[in-house]
């Protein structure tokens, strides 16, 4: 599998029309500064003296805010700035992050130039209720409607969703990912709400109004949706944001399931609910489970929680879960 490098542009807060309740694109980036051409021209320098030019698939993503809902001119003076590097063969394509309500025919047409492959949409939900309860400022119906082009003109679409909304659930959670899915994505993202300063969530979260999902329950529920997207040929790109510097349970997080390595934590998850099915269609009770050495301590869970609750159950007398080169990735062998 060929592998893949981003080269990221955090563009905060560009083209957003509104503070959507849980947002605060500058907390989130780590970025207060404005994005210029020129500094996205230095980032792309600096990320590609450190890359190896044999090292797979490379992009410029813009991401944060809503890219194409910037100024046409700034939006042109990135875009160009980033083809530069396209069309000398230095990176493969460009990537952005945007809107539904910022998609049309005219701004495919421009992407299409420019050389973006790419677009990922923030669907966050596919709940119209849960969609204004939070501010966002478009429809699920919208979101379909995007992403139905985006495909139409031959991009590849990304759609990221949120777990733990105001006024949303487990359910509803499972609801928006069953939706997602039926629109075909290559990719997708699952970022749980986190409760971050000056925020609208921020003044629910403090009145009780909201009260976030804790960090157990997200980790159940992410990994029932990574099971979803991988049974349906869909790639989760990730679990979580990006620490920054701003980012961390101790600063900016006023509540919610931080955790730097949530991803893995859910990953983990879905790996220990397998194996428990696996195990009793097998009857046995007296295991080992035989998984990739680099996949050994998302098998273990994290602190060996999963070896520990294996080794704790009833019908099972001796666990173990041990490396074998020759087992994929994310899969397990049970003998």
């Amino acid at each position: 599998m060929k592998k893949h490098v981003n080269i990221p542009i955090f563009v905060p807060h560009k083209g957003c029309p509104n503070d959507c309740s849980f947002c605060n694109q500058r907390k989130i980036t780590g970025q207060s500064e404005p994005m210029t051409a020129r500094r996205a021209k230095e980032i792309i320098e600096r990320h590609l003296s450190t890359i190896d030019k044999n090292s797979g698939d490379v992009q410029i993503a813009f991401f944060g805010g809503s890219f194409t809902g910037i100024d046409i001119n700034e939006q042109r003076e990135l875009l160009e700035t980033a083809s530069h590097y396209v069309k000398s063969g230095q990176v493969d394509s460009v990537r952005i992050s945007t809107r539904p309500d910022y998609i049309n025919e005219e701004i495919l047409v421009m992407l299409k130039k420019y050389g973006v492959r790419t677009i990922e949409l923030g669907v966050q939900s596919m709940i119209d209720s849960v969609l204004s309860a939070n501010d966002r400022g478009h429809s699920a119906a919208q979101s379909e409607n995007a992403a139905r082009l985006i495909k139409k003109f031959g991009f590849e679409l990304g759609l990221q969703m949120m777990t733990g909304l105001f006024s949303d659930d487990r359910e509803g959670a499972i609801y928006t990912a069953k939706k997602i899915i039926e629109l075909k994505p290559s990719c997708v993202r699952i970022y749980p709400t986190l409760t971050i300063k000056d925020t609208k969530l921020e003044k629910l979260y403090n009145s009780g109004r909201y009260n976030p999902m804790t960090l157990e329950e997200t980790v159940s529920l992410c990994a029932e949706l990574l099971e979803m997207f991988e049974k349906a040929g869909i790639t989760v790109l990730r679990v979580g944001l990006l620490g920054t510097d701003n980012i961390n349970d101790e600063s900016d997080v006023v509540a919610g399931p931080f955790h730097q390595s949530i991803g893995e934590l859910a990953e983990g998850e879905k790996f220990y609910n397998r194996v428990c099915r696996e195990i009793e269609k097998s009857g046995k009770t007296q295991i080992r489970i035989y998984v990739n050495p680099r996949y050994i301590s998302t098998a273990k869970g994290h602190l060996k929680k999963n070896v520990t609750r294996l080794n704790e159950s009833e019908n099972i007398e001796k666990i173990e879960i041990l490396q074998r080169e020759n087992v994929p990735y994310g899969s397990f062998v049970l003998e």
